[in-house]
């Protein structure tokens, strides 16, 4: 197809709905095809999932030319294939896992005396244990074991095949204790956590790039047979475009629960998955299996504006003005929101989810949902400025 096809009108702009999701149509994206399976470093196919043991590939991270084969592969089976791939003995040594645990372990400890109660976004607050910010925990309590953890060349390799170079790596550790319920089927980061209504706003090509935007990853911290509870997915699922919506969906979520697979990992083994994939924490029927992962939630660089605007202080001086345009009738309600939405953060990310928790939905109210309630609810300028003020303390790392 040639531009003049495209000035046509031959292409549109399309905009998903909920209520147009077909199951039919989900069904059918997930039959795998021939050169799904038809990998060159693969060590084995598990449930159409491929597992590359990283001993069998010793070397293959120096060589420039092997590296970028495998990479290509790596992102090929991310994209087209499975949507999710294991680095079996991504940890030849499982030192560094152990002592990161024991740190972990601590942390967990310490915010229970505290009383905190971690929030999660497809869970029940409080029925395992969460570890937010994880990673800037490790590295500020324990600096030595964060870089013999991270010193991991098989964990970058994995990042720069999905994003390329100068991605931010963030992490969450998660224990599913013996009982604890499995995770609601779900997408991730970004539109994954918009609701339904929210997602419908976002045109399709919006639904496209969203997993291109973050690798969803997980390294094991104990061994996970089945019954403990390994993360439940679906092969090829990223591939429904309108996934982000139909995960909502009752039949969708029933569906992914009678087709789901499992695989069991050992300590050191690392999951990487396309974040569009259906996915969903399995629960742990074991008596004893404290089952640990560090989730790695690896953003791209490019995810970022050219400027830094301190949006807090835009808003308490933009406040009171709006706030006597609106009493006197001269804007609309469109323009409200088209004045907030040229002032304030829409987004509620990046946050610190320890003091500005999920609790109630995916995410925390946003500087522009604030700015919203405020006048909505005639909050005078000192209160908006106290308000606003104590969002950004909780927002701070």
């Amino acid at each position: 197809m040639n531009y003049d096809d495209l000035r046509a009108g031959a292409r549109k702009t399309r905009w998903y709905r909920e209520q147009d999701c077909s199951l039919d149509d989900f069904a059918a994206v997930l039959q795998a095809y021939a050169e799904d399976e038809n990998l060159r470093f693969a060590t084995e196919i598990r449930q159409h999932i491929p597992v590359y043991d990283c001993r069998e590939l010793s070397g293959a991270l120096t060589d420039a030319s092997r590296r970028l084969d495998l990479q290509t592969e790596w992102a090929d089976v991310l994209n087209y294939g499975a949507g999710v791939l294991v680095l079996a003995n991504a940890f030849a040594d499982t030192t560094p896992i152990d002592e990161a645990t024991k740190v972990f372990e601590a942390i967990i400890h310490d915010e229970r005396e505290a009383g905190a109660v971690a929030g999660d976004h497809f869970a029940k607050a409080g029925a395992n244990d969460r570890i937010w910010n994880a990673q800037e925990k490790l590295c500020l309590r324990a600096p030595e074991v964060f870089a013999r953890y991270y010193a991991n060349a098989w964990l970058v390799a994995a990042a720069e095949a999905w994003l390329g170079p100068y991605f931010q790596v963030t992490s969450q550790v998660n224990v599913v204790r013996p009982g604890g319920a499995a995770q609601q089927a779900h997408r991730d980061y970004h539109l994954g956590f918009q609701t339904a209504a929210q997602a419908e706003r976002y045109p399709a090509h919006v639904h496209a790039m969203s997993p291109f935007l973050t690798l969803q990853g997980a390294v094991a911290h104990s061994d996970m047979p089945v019954a403990s509870g390994p993360t439940k997915l679906l092969p090829f699922s990223q591939r429904y475009a309108e996934g982000y919506l139909a995960w909502r969906r009752e039949d969708f979520r029933a569906y992914f629960e009678s087709h789901y697979v499992q695989l069991p990992l050992a300590k050191g083994d690392a999951l990487f998955f396309n974040p569009a994939l259906f996915h969903a924490a399995g629960s742990n029927q074991t008596a004893s299996i404290q089952r640990m992962a560090n989730l790695l939630q690896i953003s791209s660089a490019y995810g970022r504006a050219m400027e830094s605007l301190n949006r807090r202080k835009m808003c308490e001086a933009l406040y009171p003005v709006l706030q006597r345009n609106v009493a006197m009738q001269r804007f609309s309600e469109a323009e409200v929101d088209a004045v907030i939405a040229s002032c304030a953060q829409g987004y509620a990310f990046p946050t610190n989810l320890d003091r500005d928790p999920p609790v109630g939905g995916l995410a925390p109210e946003s500087q522009q949902q604030l700015f919203r309630r405020a006048l909505r609810d005639a909050w005078t300028p000192d209160t908006f400025i106290s308000e606003i003020r104590r969002q950004e303390a909780r927002r701070e790392a």
